[in-house]
């Protein structure tokens, strides 16, 4: 017989769909989101369930586990895999040598493809995020898959939507960018303020994920795989950052501000994607301690 839904408890930004005989016994909160919650099942036993672990292991979308190196039938080796293979195109692209090998328009082409591989990652991860399950940890109800959900009351979303925004952005910079014969003003328009706009959107997401996995603002847990990129994203987007600003066109030189720093910037926010997109394949295969 299957088990029966018989209280749906909403808190805050999450929401949790508790069996018979299960109780809330804690509650972690940052600011006006959850990421942490302590349940306690019939048998008295205390169920920890976070928000990033909640996501990451439920396998709803998954068609096989397969292992933590190759999975193709998982959606989490996909978003791991997507976002390593755009790391890398912007890591190339931003490698002088090949700038100087290629010419402009295709060092170009290769940061436009790269930002389509970080837009079909964040897309998968926004599935990931909004099929999560709402249920305690080892509770088999069946959910309905969805393709769009308006959830702000949770981290994980806001995270996973705003990072998808700001992948469009770099769409939208990395393909103007081939055009070149545009004017200054067209390139401060079309080409600098997506440049701008899209590191806002990975730093503000990455800032909720490193909120998210670190329960706090502040944290320090390098053991946990989680947390180690959290870490690295959040400095991948700060590199990236610092690129886009240094990516000014002076009006006087029609140059960008600070031609190394671009160069650079992107350079180490690529490194910084790239393991953290590798660390995305042991992390879904790792079993977390979620009773005590």
């Amino acid at each position: 017989m299957k088990n029966k839904v018989k209280k749906t408890i909403y808190f805050s930004k999450n929401r949790i769909n508790l069996p018979p005989g299960w109780s809330f016994w804690k509650i972690n909160k940052i600011g006006p989101f959850i990421t942490r919650v302590i349940l306690k099942n019939p048998e008295e036993k205390l169920i920890y369930w976070e928000s990033r672990e909640a996501r990451k292991h439920h396998f709803t979308l998954d068609k096989s586990s397969g292992s933590t190196w190759w999975a193709p039938g998982a959606i989490g080796w996909w978003i791991g895999i997507l976002f390593a293979i755009g790391a890398l195109f912007f890591g190339l692209g931003s490698f002088p040598p090949y700038h100087s090998l290629v010419g402009n328009f295709y060092n170009c082409l290769t940061f436009f493809i790269g930002s389509l591989f970080f837009t079909s990652a964040a897309f998968l991860q926004y599935l990931e995020t909004i099929n999560s399950p709402h249920q305690p940890p080892g509770q088999k109800f069946k959910e309905n898959f969805h393709l769009l959900s308006l959830e702000p009351r949770r981290i994980d979303w806001w995270s996973s939507v705003v990072q998808l925004i700001g992948t469009l952005f770099f769409n939208m910079n990395t393909l103007e960018s081939m055009h070149e014969s545009l004017s200054m003003s067209q390139i401060d328009h079309m080409v600098w303020y997506p440049d701008i706009f899209g590191p806002i959107c990975f730093l503000i997401a990455s800032g909720l994920v490193w909120i998210e996995v670190g329960h706090s603002l502040l944290s320090w847990n390098p053991h946990s795989i989680s947390w180690r990129i959290a870490f690295l994203n959040l400095l991948g987007s700060m590199a990236f950052g610092l690129s886009a600003i240094s990516a000014y066109v002076m009006p006087a030189t029609g140059l960008p501000k600070n031609e190394f720093l671009v160069a650079s910037g992107t350079f180490i926010g690529a490194v910084c994607f790239f393991i953290a997109a590798i660390l995305l394949l042991p992390e879904r295969t790792h079993e977390n301690e979620m009773v005590t």
